[in-house]
């Protein structure tokens, strides 16, 4: 869907919750293919199930179904003799169509989380915007169907559909305290290192498998950390040791200019013994580096240039060897699998003791883990699987749910997507999961 069809969709958002008989809908949209019945069943579970809840998540779920997707909306809003809701929105497309430059203001405006004083030459190129100032103040943006945000947002009210806050202060607006108080600003370009390390070829002696398909995960996540305003370095088929280097030679960069730092890591793994973080991966000469090592390799006193910033952890590797079958439920998914796909697991035995390159740090020297967030792509003791043909099931999906969702979601909301949408794939099951320490919301710069 382009800008000026979003635009649209937004600004008539709090009527379209309002007024939306979605009940009559469903056909319609499915008619039209505009959703799959699956997609239509995860918008009646919106929230309470209420019609407004529906028609909140069913509006946030047209901006992603493509091109045409308003055209067809409007068409179906018709067919179900909700004629004034599709004059409204077919009025307001043609008008942002022949204006593309009314759509400005409110891409460009943020979140306003409390009246602001403003002087007159901020309020320049804001006349098609719907908020107007009345004595120098600026009145709270309305989001969902509430009438007004209240004076003072807390974290935990900021709804999906809200307009992403990370723009703050890129908009002519310097009061932003009231923001950094729940979530982390990323205004910085770029906004910071992303460390990708892909190992696939494993020596022989290792008895390690080469994981096939673990090249077109490398290339997802370098392409969507780029989209995310990274500067992207890749490192493939590292040893243990080198892995180590990698990661403190990234740990000691100057990173005060910066405002995150991404690791990614793409191998072999497997259980290992910890006191905060379980798991560990393989290099490709079979020897093992724990999460727990990689994690604190980046704490206040190896990497004092991200104190207070987030460091974010991507681990694609098998956590242990148990292959999950599921358990039978009284509505499943379709089968995600196609038919000619070769999955692979990314698993070796547990391991303890003197097989690791590292051990864990004594517990009276284990940093605090604040600002830091390990997602997992499976349960500890549990494998991964690795399509051979169209890489792994986590990687795949965190990269779908990022190009759909990023723009308007904070980061644990899109692991929450990926878990959901990983957990109904395949015969054997897998479900991904983080270790989250992040103080704030975390919302990408997209």
């Amino acid at each position: 869907m382009d800008e000026a069809d979003r635009w649209v969709l937004r600004r008539c958002r709090v009527r379209l919750v309002g007024e939306l008989q979605v009940a009559a809908l469903w056909d319609a949209l499915l008619n039209r293919e505009l959703f799959t019945p699956d997609m239509i069943e995860d918008i009646q579970r919106a929230d309470s199930g209420s019609r407004r809840d529906q028609a909140r998540q069913l509006i946030i779920d047209l901006e992603t179904r493509g091109s045409q997707a308003l055209p067809l909306f409007i068409s179906c809003l018709e067919d179900t003799g909700q004629d004034t809701l599709a004059s409204l929105l077919r009025t307001s497309r043609q008008a942002a169509k022949q204006d593309p430059e009314a759509i400005r203001p409110l891409d460009l405006k943020p979140v306003v989380l409390r009246p602001v004083s403003l002087k007159p030459k901020e309020l320049r190129g804001e006349k098609q915007d719907p908020l107007k100032p009345s004595q120098g103040k600026l009145a709270p943006v309305v989001v969902g169907p509430e009438e007004l945000w209240p004076a003072k947002l807390r974290p935990e009210i900021l709804r999906p559909e809200a307009p992403r806050p990370v723009d703050i202060g890129s908009g002519g607006f310097s009061e932003i305290r009231e923001y950094q108080k729940w979530a982390y600003v990323l205004n910085a370009e770029p906004c910071g290192h992303c460390l990708i390390i892909n190992n696939v070829n494993f020596c022989h002696e290792s008895g390690l498998r080469t994981r096939t398909g673990s090249g077109i995960d490398c290339e997802r996540m370098q392409q969507r950390f780029r989209l995310l305003h990274f500067v992207v370095e890749v490192k493939c088929d590292l040893t243990a040791k080198q892995m180590v280097q990698a990661l403190v030679e990234l740990a000691r960069r100057d990173h005060s200019a910066l405002d995150c730092c991404a690791v990614v890591i793409l191998s072999h793994g497997c259980q290992a013994s910890h006191l905060q973080f379980p798991g560990a991966v393989y290099g490709v000469d079979g020897y093992l580096v724990s999460v727990e090592r990689i994690v604190n390799i980046f704490n206040g006193t190896g990497c004092p240039s991200l104190g207070g910033k987030p460091k974010l952890f991507f681990i694609q590797a098998c956590g242990g060897e148990q292959k999950d079958q599921g358990f039978e439920v009284a509505s499943t998914s379709p089968e995600d699998r196609t038919p000619d796909s070769d999955p692979e697991p990314d698993a070796t035995p547990f391991q303890e003791g003197p097989v690791t390159v590292d051990q864990p740090d004594a517990v009276s020297s284990l940093p605090t883990p604040s600002d830091i967030l390990v997602s997992y792509s499976t349960f500890p003791g549990f494998v991964s699987w690795r399509d051979t043909k169209s890489g792994s099931w986590y990687i795949e999906t965190l990269d779908s749910i990022f190009e759909q969702w990023a723009h308007c979601e904070d980061l644990q909301t899109l692991l929450l997507r990926v878990a959901n949408a990983v957990s109904v794939k395949g015969i054997y099951k897998q479900i991904p999961g983080c270790f989250n320490f992040l103080r704030k919301k975390l919302f990408f710069k997209t």
